[in-house]
């Protein structure tokens, strides 16, 4: 995983971006635990702030989970410094799997709320829906994705070249990753919610997506949570123009 460190502090400016990381301040460390046997492992601690580095070692993954749910820094920290040092990581696999389940939830969320969806109508009326919805999510979230790496490459003053494909991966993981929340737009096509839970959903993710950022870049909460709303009024001006171009060339 590779992180961006701006001159956030001295911990920050100390941590390279591809080392392991402290949870509870971010410093760079070199290495997480020292297994003598099988099952027999001493934590090891932080050169800077004395605390165990990551106690998340040797947790199960459920409490991982609620402190992710929880909007804690630390699960955070482990979750995108410290795990991908995990041998058993697979960075492209990841990237994937998280896109196209971020893809399809956002997918549910326009059917949901959608006023124009009636499967009564037939099949082609079916697809014809099917490609309008997947074009607008894809048009979306190109846009959210354009303007959020734009903006925090302007916010951090990066010097570096236009086309940083491992900063891009990074905030792309780290966006992805920190929306499980969509998930839950999955439980409303099998039971019947108020469409008001559909933004309340969007709330959390965006929440969950500041934290998530914060972490990454190390910039101010209020930085973070300025780029992520810009890039979500950005996506929703673009799924709402879609539908109106679409049927422009409906009746012409």
């Amino acid at each position: 995983m590779v992180g961006i460190s701006p001159s956030a502090g001295p911990a920050a400016s100390r941590a390279d971006p591809m080392e392991l990381r402290c949870v509870n301040c971010g410093a760079g460390v070199r290495r997480l635990l020292v297994q003598y046997s099988p099952g027999n492992i001493r934590l090891m601690k932080c050169e800077s702030c004395k605390a165990v580095a990551d106690p998340y070692v040797e947790c199960e993954f459920m409490i991982l989970l609620i402190d992710l749910i929880l909007h804690k820094q630390k699960a955070y920290r482990h979750l995108l410094f410290n795990m991908p040092h995990h041998d058993a990581f697979n960075m492209e696999g990841i990237l994937w799997k998280a896109g196209l389940i971020y893809f399809l939830s956002d997918t549910f969320r326009n059917v949901l709320l959608s006023k124009e969806w009636d499967s009564s109508k037939g099949f082609l009326f079916f697809l014809w829906m099917c490609g309008k919805m997947l074009l607008e999510v894809f048009c979306g979230n190109f846009v959210f994705f354009g303007f959020l790496f734009l903006s925090t490459r302007i916010l951090l003053n990066n010097q570096t070249s236009f086309l940083d494909i491992d900063r891009f991966k990074g905030i792309l993981l780290v966006i992805l990753l920190s929306s499980y929340f969509k998930i839950f737009l999955v439980a409303m096509m099998v039971w019947e919610f108020p469409s008001s839970t559909v933004f309340i959903v969007d709330a959390f993710v965006v929440s969950s997506n500041s934290v998530a950022l914060k972490v990454l870049t190390q910039m101010p909460t209020a930085s973070c949570v300025g780029v992520l709303l810009g890039a979500h009024g950005f996506k929703l001006f673009v799924s709402a123009w879609l539908p109106i171009l679409s049927s422009t060339f409906e009746t012409s």
